[in-house]
């Protein structure tokens, strides 16, 4: 369970943890989870309906 901004919420200060594609150069992201295609690719055939990924 994420608790991140919530109580108050503050504009721009986000509100999640987001699963995306690496930027060119694996430059930093605001706090979320970036993988190189490939890895990325991988992980998705994995997925199914319902599936949770935890971020530990």
């Amino acid at each position: 369970e994420l608790d991140h901004n919530a109580r108050p919420r503050v504009a721009g200060r986000g509100s999640a943890v987001f699963l995306h594609l690496a930027r060119p150069g694996f430059r930093p992201t605001a706090g979320c989870v970036a993988l190189a295609p490939e890895s990325f690719r991988r992980l998705l055939v994995r997925l199914g309906p319902g599936t949770r990924i935890v971020i530990g």
